[in-house]
């Protein structure tokens, strides 16, 4: 029984992967791509930092969801395991992933932090939003490091 019971899970698994991972790929990277061009065509962003940090959050993201999520469905899903044919894919999959994940929390803490300094009340505090927030996180970084 516990065996009709774990192939049945694994079936549920594959489908589940199928069903939700494909549809939640292409909208993801639709939804990724059409926020870079968004982010890169108008010229009200392009001139704003905190437009710069999502729009590096969204490149990374949709990497993420190529590298990541793609990799997993033809893993699961289908059955094609690209991490055992090409060792490229294998190293930079376990690679990209935790590095993305990085970089998209730190690009949306950096686009609040932009975006606090720019709705500050101290006039100190504004003048810090061109580009500030990354010299403060790099002073802290820098300091950890050491």
């Amino acid at each position: 029984m516990s065996t009709s019971l774990g192939e049945s899970l694994a079936f549920i698994a594959q489908k589940a992967c199928i069903y939700f991972g494909i549809p939640l790929l292409i909208v993801g990277t639709l939804g990724g791509l059409l926020n870079v061009v968004v982010f890169l065509s108008l010229r009200t962003f392009r001139e704003s930092s905190c437009a710069f940090y999502l729009t590096i959050m969204s490149i990374v993201n949709v990497g993420q969801l190529i590298t990541g999520l793609l990799v997993r469905i033809m893993i699961t899903g289908f059955g094609i395991d690209w991490t055992q044919t090409s060792l490229i894919i294998c190293k930079l999959r376990y690679f990209i992933i935790p590095i993305a994940a990085l970089i998209s929390f730190t690009s949306i803490t950096l686009a609040t932090m932009d975006q606090y300094f720019a709705t500050s009340f101290r006039r100190r505090w504004q003048e810090w939003n061109d580009g500030g927030a990354i010299y403060i996180v790099n002073a802290f970084n820098n300091r950890i490091v050491k």
